[in-house]
């Protein structure tokens, strides 16, 4: 074995909840030994793909209230952390060391660079200034405690770190494992932020039409979730199927991806304001044919072509002999046409998964372990998760901050 020398905060993860937690403890108490260890070769590995190599550092949303609910999991627990540090203290922090930042219109936040080496250099160059100790290729196998209060971190080369204080930061089985082994109950990790394999006539041929908005519902859950949709080769994409998979994450794992799906293709009407709207082109487009007039701006004609047929209207029905019985057909078609998923499809621009440490083993006003005094977790070993967009990192900054402030005895 190989000890050694103790410190006051043994950081076990070099992602941006670990290294946001070491550098706030540092600034609140200079001088203070901190090490970070980092399992892969390289630290801020999740930081590196955000964005696709942007590096979506948060979400210009200014209310805790509302910021909450962009997060499946953990909204509740997070409001308090958010009244503390939230996106416009994020954006401050990393201004005020120089990273120069942006906000798109869709409320996404950027470095003025576009790249995520930008978030990198600042968080890595400052905790070499700040003297934290950075050691990568570094995993730790088991963390105890003992009757004395102090940890005893062991690493996989035999090197034994001593400590009073841990930040438990990493995600994954790695970090599950560590806070199982101390008393913690894990809630086993699924994934989160997923597009939806369908396989249905109705979307042969239609790849790259997207609809501005629709209106999803899982039936055996009642999960719903609105917003832009796109048919991909493969089914399903756009915002309003990640959120979908957000919330739905753990009943669909149960079903093996396997469930009905309704649709709503025009969300701001009901099935009466449509059969209405439908009755009315009876006398305005009397002679043209159904499948050759769209009266719904937001459906693209050739998606139209095919809920019509998907309705058993003839393509030569003209909208003149169109039957109440066919109406109420396509009326459905459109509120609640039913869609079977077969499975899931990576989302490219994010991995997420839900699970992680139970949240209320957890006290969220100085992320403290309820079970393990000296015990700190933050980021994904906690069962969060966000929707795409910067949301996964605010968690990251906020419950980071959140634990280096509580050990630096600033709460």
């Amino acid at each position: 074995m190989n000890p050694a020398p103790a410190i006051e905060l043994l950081v076990i993860g070099g992602g941006p909840a670990g290294f946001f937690a070491a550098l706030t403890l540092a600034e609140a108490r200079p001088r203070s030994s901190i090490v970070i260890l980092e399992k892969a070769s390289t630290v801020l590995g999740k930081v590196r793909i955000s964005g696709g190599g942007r590096c979506n550092v948060t979400h210009a949303c200014f209310d805790p209230a509302i910021l909450t609910r962009f997060y499946p999991r953990g909204g509740r627990e997070l409001r308090g952390v958010f009244a503390r540090f939230q996106p416009a203290d994020t954006i401050r922090w990393f201004e005020s060391h120089g990273v120069l930042l942006k906000t798109e219109e869709d409320g996404r936040v950027f470095p003025v660079s576009n790249s995520s080496e930008t978030i990198i250099s600042c968080l890595t160059g400052e905790a070499a200034r700040q003297g934290i100790e950075v050691h990568t290729h570094t995993r730790v196998k088991s963390l105890e405690r003992t009757p004395e209060g102090t940890f005893v971190a062991t690493c996989h080369d035999g090197t034994l770190w001593h400590t009073r204080r841990v930040i438990l930061a990493t995600g994954g089985e790695g970090g599950f494992h560590l806070a199982a082994g101390l008393g913690h109950t894990i809630q086993p990790p699924v994934p989160s932020l997923f597009t939806f394999k369908i396989h249905d006539p109705r979307f042969e041929g239609l790849q790259g039409i997207s609809i501005p908005a629709v209106r999803l519902w899982l039936p055996t859950a009642n999960i719903h979730s609105e917003g832009a949709l796109l048919i991909t080769h493969w089914g399903l994409s756009g915002p309003a199927v990640l959120r979908l998979s957000a919330w739905g994450a753990r009943v669909l794992h149960q079903h093996n991806y396997q469930l009905a799906l309704t649709i709503h293709w025009l969300p701001g009407l009901s099935e009466d304001g449509v059969m209405a709207h439908l009755k009315n082109q009876r006398s305005h487009h009397g002679r043209k044919r159904v499948t050759a007039w769209c009266p719904f701006e937001a459906i693209a004609q050739r998606l139209w072509q095919k809920l019509v047929l998907s309705a058993e209207i003839p393509e030569t029905t003209t909208w003149s002999t169109l039957t109440r019985q066919q109406i109420v057909r396509l009326a459905q078609e459109l509120t609640a046409g039913r869609y079977e998923i077969a499975g899931k499809a990576p989302f490219k621009d994010e991995f997420v998964t839900c699970g992680g440490v139970t949240l209320d083993e957890v006290d969220f006003r100085t992320l403290e372990s309820r079970l393990v005094p000296g015990l700190f977790l933050a980021g994904e070993v906690l069962d969060i998760d966000g929707l795409t967009g910067g949301f996964n990192l605010q968690n990251a900054w906020s419950t980071g901050w959140v634990a280096g402030r509580a050990i630096a005895g600033k709460t």
